[in-house]
């Protein structure tokens, strides 16, 4: 794999676009107030998508893995469904992950995983000019064996996701272990990602398609959408 580069609410109102339509760089004071987050914003407009290693700090990493594997162990976990709405439906072979969607107060580690996702809304607000608003996420733990086959994110009838994101939580991941993140840009070759701990996925949500792999051992992340608000 050869990989993109990789790094390590006021609000801009904005609708999302594809990553060829783009503003320019912005001046040199918007440059400053992004920059911890610069390599992030230059990988999504030049490519749509961006990895970065060691995003999260090592012991939040490892607070967010147990608390994952607890609710698992707990049976607090649901099978996640594809489509939405009266369509949704359970159907394994297609989706076979298992989730548990994250609210403020739930625990200390869910809240601070919510503060840093917060700061990078606003630095990818500032620095891309898309208008999102909100951010969701759930854990997503995904037995041996189970997969999600290729997909976008984007709901056909509703354009509020505008940037996916995965978050890895796997201690001493190996490349035998299988579990990779594939995706597929368009007019460019597949990228294989590993769900390394502590790793950093995203990308521009109607545009890409991806799937997830299926893995040897337990795999553990978190899966987000930063949304703007609908067009009406």
């Amino acid at each position: 794999m050869t990989p993109s580069p990789i790094t390590r609410r006021p609000n801009s109102e904005g609708i999302a676009v594809s990553h060829s339509e783009f503003p320019a760089v912005p001046d040199s004071s918007w440059a400053a107030a992004t920059q911890p987050h610069q390599p992030i914003l230059d990988a999504i407009r030049d490519h749509g998508w961006s990895e970065q290693d060691i995003f999260l700090p090592e012991d939040l990493t490892i607070a967010l893995a147990l608390e994952c594997a607890a609710l698992a162990a707990a049976g607090k976990l649901t099978l996640a469904g594809v489509s939405r709405g009266a369509a949704q439906s359970v159907q394994p072979g297609i989706r076979g992950d298992q989730i548990h969607w994250l609210e403020a107060g739930q625990s200390l580690a869910c809240d601070r995983y919510l503060g840093i996702m917060e700061s990078l809304r606003v630095a990818l607000n500032r620095g891309l000019f898309l208008g999102l608003d909100e951010y969701e996420s759930h854990f997503a733990f995904y037995a041996p064996g189970a997969s999600y086959l290729k997909h976008v994110d984007r709901f056909r009838d509703d354009d509020s996701r505008t940037v996916s994101v995965v978050v890895y939580l796997n201690p001493g991941w190996l490349p035998e272990h299988g579990g990779a993140l594939r995706l597929h840009p368009q007019g460019r070759h597949t990228e294989d990602i590993a769900p390394l701990g502590s790793r950093l996925v995203l990308f521009l949500s109607a545009d890409m398609l991806h799937e997830v792999l299926p893995a040897t051992r337990d795999r553990l992340s978190l899966a987000g959408w930063f949304r703007r608000r609908p067009v009406l």
